[in-house]
């Protein structure tokens, strides 16, 4: 083919990947507000619109015209005159195609619309402490996930094809590894800090924090992070989460609770690390499928990373304690920095996952994992969850839900099909970890920064380094271009123990 005559066929291409792309921010709008605030007597036709949307944009992915041009595109010839970002958009509309091309249409549909009744069920089921009720729709979720894994097809495990959706060539085999060789070095360090004598006090953070100074607080902590309220904003929800409509549109939510002013600033910053990753996805990757996060779990290594290896660290709060005394001055004027810091960082076994400390939030993380595996891989029946959750969470954490809204139920992700997402979590931390490591190592200054309240650099660093890439860099190439070696759960290990010898004193 003349090479005129394949730069037609890519451009071509790429106003077909800007089409899809469009649809998607629309769909991603609809799901924004549907969590926002919609009126609940909307929910049902708004669903049928995110069915019928979803429906066209799958048709577009799996098109005879998409066919054709992905035939022509990804022959080696025409692939080494392309550009890198060119050849990759390619090879991502590819994979998508061939994954996608044996699913019928209608059946999109009916997940879409699914999944969407089903989230605005859940938040009302968790208000409600009513898994009886949302049970229907779980199970008919799971079922319709079984049969797109029978048109996808196993390669594995039949949940290894749920974990390459999130955190591609991700295994079981692989997370079984990983998991087991953190929880060797995670469960004594655990044991220690439960047999120290040393217990921060935290008993201050449980009384009346007035939601609207948390809000300004929140507000404030994401303008020093460097957060773009001119291609954003910050909004309340049931449970937080983060919308990258496009580079220049980034939502994130956040949920305040009266009796654990915590809860706020941690989600804020969580989610504030996912806004900054999608705002500054690099301009040239706007309107293709390439303005994302390159996987799930690169994508929950800035969130923590934000959240626990900067915003729970003895620096920030240096520089940032005196700013929340001065929104709570009745609250916190007779409690030291130290205190503080401490409580912040106290380790104790808990109910709810995105209030946990460092340190067991990876077991809970494990919990759902093992639970998804038995859901995909072994025929567990959707209403058995809550028997299964409960004592998972005994063994693991030693503790027992008292009620199905604090444990099977605390998460929105089931609601919407987002089965293997959990994973990315453990693997965000370590992640995160190993990338700190090399920081430290090319900013000397970075504590001092952070003590100033100097966040630019780090920003910066972060940007140059995985924010502009996008998805145009896959997670394995990442990671290695960034710190020399693949995924080590070490560099998680070693931080979480240095951190905790020192507040536990062991």
């Amino acid at each position: 083919m003349e090479q005129q005559q394949l730069t037609d066929r890519l451009q071509q291409f790429k106003e077909l990947v800007h089409k899809i792309k469009s649809y998607g921010e629309a769909i991603g709008l609809l799901h924004w507000d549907m969590r926002t605030g919609a009126p609940r007597k909307g929910i049902e036709i708004r669903s049928e619109t995110v069915g019928m949307l979803s429906t066209e944009v799958f048709k577009l992915q799996v098109s005879d015209e998409m066919k054709e041009l992905l035939e022509v595109l990804s022959t080696p010839e025409a692939a080494a005159q392309f550009a890198d970002n060119d050849r990759r958009l390619v090879e991502e509309c590819r994979k998508e195609y061939e994954l996608n091309k044996s699913v019928p249409a209608e059946k999109i549909k009916q997940y879409a619309v699914l999944a969407a009744q089903s989230e605005s069920y859940w938040e009302k089921a968790k208000g409600d402490n009513d898994f009886a009720g949302f049970e229907p729709y779980l199970t008919k979720i799971v079922a319709m996930k079984q049969e797109f894994i029978d048109y996808w097809g196993v390669e594995h495990t039949r949940y290894d094809t749920l974990l390459d959706m999130y955190e591609p060539d991700m295994t079981v085999e692989k997370l079984d590894l990983v998991f087991d060789r953190l929880k060797k070095r995670l469960v004594p360090l655990l044991e220690k800090i439960q047999a120290s004598p040393h217990k921060p006090d935290a008993s201050f953070l449980k009384d009346v924090y007035d939601v609207g100074q948390q809000e300004k607080f929140g507000l404030y902590l994401l303008e020093q992070m460097g957060y773009d309220f001119e291609a954003g904003r910050l909004d309340e929800s049931v449970h937080p989460f983060a919308t990258g409509l496009n580079p220049g549109d980034v939502r994130i939510t956040t949920h305040y609770v009266q009796d654990d002013v915590l809860s706020a600033i941690f989600s804020s910053l969580h989610e504030g690390g996912h806004a900054l990753y999608e705002q500054n996805i690099s301009p040239e990757l706007a309107g293709t499928l390439l303005a994302e996060g390159t996987s799930m779990g690169i994508h929950e290594s800035q969130s923590r990373l934000w959240e626990n290896m900067i915003g729970r660290s003895k620096p920030f709060w240096q520089r940032y304690y005196k700013e929340l005394q001065k929104h709570f001055p009745d609250k916190l004027a007779g409690v030291s920095l130290e205190q503080f810091y401490l409580a912040v960082n106290r380790v104790e076994n808990s109910l709810i996952r995105i209030e946990a400390d460092e340190l067991t939030y990876n077991l809970h993380i494990i919990v759902r994992y093992e639970i998804e595996k038995m859901l995909f891989n072994e025929g567990l029946e959707v209403k058995k969850l809550p028997e299964v959750w409960n004592a998972k969470y005994q063994d693991y954490l030693g503790i027992t839900p008292p009620n199905d809204s604090l444990g099977v139920l605390q998460d929105v992700h089931w609601s919407g099909g987002d089965f293997g997402y959990f994973a990315s979590y453990s693997l965000g931390n370590m992640y995160a970890a190993q990338m700190m490591a090399t920081m430290r190592k090319q900013i000397p200054d970075f504590d001092q920064f952070i003590g100033q309240g100097n966040l630019l650099p780090i920003k910066e660093w972060l940007t140059d380094k995985i924010y502009v890439y996008g998805k145009s860099r896959t997670p394995s190439e990442l990671i290695l271009s960034i710190t020399g070696e693949e995924l080590n759960p070490d560099y998680l290990a070693d931080y979480l123990e240095a951190k905790y010898t020192e507040i536990y004193k062991l």
